[in-house]
């Protein structure tokens, strides 16, 4: 799937790429890469990354024709992909993107937005005062939007959707009756960046917000878009008010999410979980399906399918009360 959102510089040449990143490589290319994408949903004349064994399944797959790695991982990598190695793939993973993304790494305010009564949408949307519309919008039937909204450039709503008032959406594909509520910000840019002493370099977040059908977003809640992939929410999930969902996080469908519970990037959530108020939730992580984390607990370890957890760090919710009696 082409990038609906951020355009793509490319291809570009091998040599080019690897010389303007400083990265050596042996011998000479004249191969032309066509993107930077993550190891799933990359293809052939794609490049990608690969760092951590957590995810050999997926690498061992991966359709990709490059590869940035490490020498204890390429080995994990198929034969038609080429593995360049790196002593810090993620550095140089982040300054590919940027060569083949460069708008995606800052989020200036959205100098397009006019006010909705001045285009297209003031005949078929409900609104009220105040409604900013950016570039490459779409609003579906029986839409509604709250006072000082702004809806930036690149979001698509289906039909029978309500944004509340003060929220700002954009880089984000919303499907049929869901519900944002007031103060949400949603499809800005995670938090990826390399400490430096002079200047940060910050990672490009390239990927895009998806909320599917009949999702509710509660008060004051924040989901960044994603850096390669993209960030979910599933079908029938609802947020409490003032939950953070970093860059690259998949929420499963029928999920419960209380209030001031915040994830970490790139971790996934099955389906039906359910978590209490003011749990914390690390990154790279696996939830597993049927899943019920207490509140305030700290969740540093993957989860397995029909778990209840509770604590810091979180286990067994038998052993928790166990021990706590």
């Amino acid at each position: 799937m082409n990038n609906p959102f951020f355009k793509n510089t490319g291809p570009h040449g091998v040599d080019y790429l690897f010389k303007s990143i400083d990265l050596k490589v042996e011998g000479s290319s004249n191969d032309k890469i066509n993107d930077i994408k993550d190891l799933h949903t990359s293809q052939t004349g794609d490049i990608t990354f690969f760092h951590s064994k957590k995810y050999q399944d997926i690498a061992k797959q991966t359709k990709a024709s490059y590869c940035l790695t490490t020498k204890n991982l390429k080995h994990i990598l198929p034969i038609s992909c080429n593995a360049i190695i790196s002593n810090n793939v993620l550095l140089h993973t982040a300054r590919l993107t940027k060569i083949f993304y460069p708008e995606s790494v800052v989020d200036n305010f959205d100098n397009t937005v006019k006010n909705i009564s001045d285009t297209d949408f003031k005949s078929s949307v409900r609104f009220g005062k105040n409604v900013l519309i950016g570039d490459n919008v779409k609003i579906g039937k029986d839409c509604l939007i709250g006072h000082n909204s702004i809806i930036e450039k690149n979001v698509s709503m289906g039909n029978n959707c309500s944004i509340g008032s003060n929220v700002i959406i954009r880089n984000t594909l919303i499907k049929n009756n869901v519900h944002v509520l007031d103060n949400c910000v949603i499809g800005k840019k995670g938090f990826g960046f390399f400490p430096d002493n002079i200047s940060n370099f910050r990672y490009p977040q390239v990927g895009f917000v998806i909320i599917e059908d009949n999702a509710e977003i509660g008060c004051g809640s924040t989901i960044d878009r994603g850096s390669l992939s993209n960030t979910i929410i599933g079908k029938n999930t609802y947020l409490d008010n003032q939950v953070h969902i970093a860059h690259n996080v998949k929420i499963g469908e029928n999920c419960i999410i209380a209030g001031q519970v915040g994830f970490a990037g790139s971790t996934t959530l099955g389906n039906n979980v359910m978590i209490g108020g003011q749990a914390g939730i690390s990154g790279h992580l696996k939830i597993g399906n049927n899943v019920h984390i207490g509140g305030g607990s700290g969740v540093i370890k993957d989860i397995p399918d029909n778990t209840k957890v509770m604590g810091y760090p979180a286990k067994n919710l038998k052993n928790f009360i166990r021990e706590n009696k």
